[in-house]
């Protein structure tokens, strides 16, 4: 169902507002790259701070930019279950291809909260969902049985992007969910995942480098080991830097030093500091980038 490279896209503001002019230019060069598709308002998109406008507003635009020569797999997850409905049925409405639910955050749900969550979800929309299992910033695993018994009661549970680190734990979704496609949630981790079955990968680096990412996979997806780890290791200090901070704040500013788009980002979030602005500029120099 979602095989390839996808750009977990960021939401550039000017002025405390988003700049869609600059969200489309961002949109053309995945195109041009040959991305596979884009994940608007995940946590790259800073959906914690956009308004309900305006993340219906970003999926809607993300759609239209897209012109279908894009998937749009929208982020509407939430910890209120009828939040995450309404904002998924939204993106069915405007045609996403598919929705992207993170794990519950702050309320700490248990396993059998989790699997009620989703399923209620998945319920409620007939277009495919992909969870997002990530307890660095949910406090919460979904645990391989979880996903498994999701995948086997919801038909349109479809893929899980796993960003928990742990390829043990992985290992286990392959083993118990074969159907469900994995996708790694971790651009230094797109490799071994895709080597233990994995199907692509959901990038912060692809909205600065989106032909990089999408030749890594498609390397990986024709087995070419050789190539993807050679693509892998030559780029692997670029990937570091992108979370020398919190993301999205290092891929901001390295688009802004490469005149993409503004790295304007809403509080809590901030720019990037000044000792992290120049090691960052040195590599995005050593890449011939800027």
């Amino acid at each position: 169902m979602f095989s390839g490279s996808f750009t977990a896209i960021v939401t550039p503001l000017k002025n405390n507002k988003v700049d869609f002019d600059a969200y489309k230019k961002i949109i053309d060069m995945q195109i041009e790259a040959g991305i596979t598709g884009i994940v608007p308002c995940g946590s790259t998109g800073e959906s914690a701070t956009l308004s309900h406008a305006e993340h219906d507003e970003v999926i809607q635009k993300a759609v239209e930019f897209s012109k279908g020569k894009l998937k749009v797999i929208a982020g509407t997850g939430s910890n209120s279950t009828a939040e995450a409905i309404r904002l998924s049925k939204h993106a069915q409405e405007v045609g996403c291809d598919g929705v992207l639910l993170v794990a519950p955050y702050y309320n700490k749900p248990t396993q059998k909260g989790l699997y009620l969550h989703y399923k209620e979800v998945a319920n409620a929309i007939d277009i495919p969902v992909v969870l997002y299992n990530i307890q660095g910033r949910s406090a919460v695993n979904i645990e391989p049985k979880t996903i498994a018994q999701l995948a086997k009661d919801c038909k349109n549970i479809v893929a899980v992007k796993e960003a928990s680190g742990s390829l043990d734990q992985m290992s286990q979704i392959r083993l118990l969910a074969p159907e469900m496609d994995l996708i790694s949630g971790d651009d230094a981790l797109t490799v071994p995942i895709m080597a233990i079955g994995g199907t692509g990968v959901i990038s912060v680096l692809s909205n600065i480098c989106p032909k990089v990412v999408a030749d890594l996979v498609n390397a990986m997806l024709k087995k070419d080991l050789d190539k993807a780890n050679e693509i892998a290791f030559k780029w692997l200090p670029l990937v570091k830097a992108m979370f020398i901070e919190t993301n999205p704040i290092p891929v901001k500013a390295a688009m802004a030093m490469m005149g993409i788009c503004s790295d304007e980002m809403r509080l809590p979030m901030c720019s990037l500091s000044d000792e992290h602005k120049e090691s960052l500029r040195k590599t995005l120099k050593s890449y011939n980038l800027i």
